[in-house]
C-alpha cells in the first residue's frame, strides 16, 4: 500500500514522535509490541517478511496515527521487498551516509538528538534500524520511478526521448570501480584513525590495479576490497563523484567513512552511449529539472507490474 497515499513522513512522524516524546517526559510507560521474530508472514521472491517485521510496522503506524493491522502492515512490507530489489536491480540506492543524515535531520527537526529520537523508537516497538530502512526506500524510491517514467503522467519511453532529440541516443563515461577500505573498528577510532589515514594515503601510490587488488590487500592488516563494478556516470554517489571526477591515475583521494579510511580503485573508464546510459542521462536530466517525486500512479502502476512478476507466498 502507498505510503505516498498518507500524510507525509515528516508530519506523520513528528506527530507520532511528540506523542511519545511527551510520554516518556510524563513518565507514562509505552508497551512495545511483541517483536519475536520466529514466524514467516511472507516470502517475497525468496525474502522472508518475519512477524517481527510485521509487529514493527504495525508499531511504525500507530506512531503515525493511522490505521495498523496486520494485513496493512504486511502489505507495505511486501510493497517495499519489492522495490527494495528493484532499486538493488538498478543500482539506485541512497547511500547510508544520505539515509543516516536524513535521520539526523528529522531528530534535529523535532528537538531530539538522534539517541533520543532511537530511545523513543524502540519505546515504540520500531527501532531505528527499521526506521531506516523506510527511509531508504522512500528516499530511493522516485529515482527508480522517474527514471522508468520521467516526471510526466504519461511518461515517455527511451525511444520517444531519442526521437525529441534527433534520433540521438546520449553518451556518458561508464566506470569500473573497486573499493579498498582501510578498516577502523569503532572501538579504536579515535586512536587510530590518523594512523590509518596516513596508510591509506602511502597505498595509493602502490595500487596494483583491480585484478592483483585482493593479493594486495592480503600484505597489509585489516584491509578489505569491495568489487562495486559498472557504475555510469550519473549513478556516481555524491560523496564520491568529484572525488572519481578529478581522479588522476587510478585511484581516487581518500575519504574518511564509517568503515574506516576508503578510497576507490577505477579499473576502467570509458564512453558509452548504450541503452543503460541512455536512460541514465535522461533520469540525471529529469531530476535537474527538480522532479524528486514519483507520480502516485505511476508509482502504483510500477509496484503492480513487480507484484505480477513476483512470487509471493502468505504464510
Amino acid at each position: 500500500m502507498e505510503m505516498t497515499r498518507k500524510m507525509s513522513l515528516m508530519r506523520a512522524i513528528a506527530l507520532g514522535t511528540a506523542i511519545f516524546a511527551g510520554s516518556v517526559a510524563a513518565g507514562v510507560p509505552i508497551v512495545s509490541p511483541a517483536v519475536a521474530a520466529t514466524g514467516v508472514e511472507a516470502v517475497v521472491n525468496g525474502s522472508a517478511i518475519t512477524s517481527g517485521d510485521v509487529a514493527r510496522r504495525m508499531a511504525f503506524l500507530r506512531l503515525q496515527k493511522t490505521k495498523a493491522t496486520k494485513d496493512i502492515a504486511r502489505e507495505q512490507l511486501i510493497d517495499e521487498t519489492l522495490k527494495r530489489a528493484e532499486i538493488a536491480r538498478l543500482r539506485m540506492s541512497v547511500s547510508t551516509s544520505d539515509v543516516d543524515a536524513s535521520y539526523a535531520r528529522f531528530a534535529s527537526g523535532n528537538k531530539l538528538t538522534t539517541e533520543q529520537l532511537g530511545q523513543i523508537l524502540d519505546r515504540a516497538g520500531v527501532g531505528a534500524d527499521h526506521f531506516k530502512q523506510y527511509i531508504a526506500v522512500q528516499m530511493s524510491w522516485p529515482r527508480v520511478v522517474n527514471a522508468r517514467y520521467g516526471n510526466s503522467a504519461g511518461g515517455k519511453t527511451l525511444v520517444e526521448r531519442m526521437q525529441e532529440r534527433g534520433g540521438e541516443k546520449p553518451s556518458t563515461t561508464e566506470y569500473f570501480l573497486q573499493q579498498v577500505i582501510f578498516v577502523v573498528p569503532a572501538s579504536r577510532r579515535n586512536a587510530i584513525i590518523g594512523k590509518r589515514k596516513a596508510e591509506a594515503e602511502a597505498s595509493r601510490s602502490k595500487y596494483p590495479g583491480c585484478e592483483d587488488a585482493k593479493i594486495f590487500a592480503a600484505t597489509m592488516r585489516d584491509v578489505s576490497i569491495r568489487e562495486l563494478g559498472r557504475v555510469l556516470a550519473p549513478q556516481l554517489p555524491e560523496d564520491w563523484k568529484p572525488l572519481i571526477e578529478g581522479a588522476q591515475g587510478n585511484t581516487t583521494a581518500t575519504r574518511v567513512t564509517e568503515r574506516g579510511v576508503e578510497y576507490l580503485g577505477i579499473c576502467k573508464k570509458r564512453e558509452v552511449n548504450d541503452d543503460m546510459a541512455a536512460e541514465m542521462v535522461f533520469r540525471a536530466e529529469e531530476l535537474g529539472k527538480g522532479g524528486d517525486k514519483p507520480d502516485d500512479g505511476n508509482s502504483k502502476k510500477y509496484v503492480d507490474e513487480l507484484r505480477s512478476k513476483a512470487q509471493i507466498t502468505m504464510r
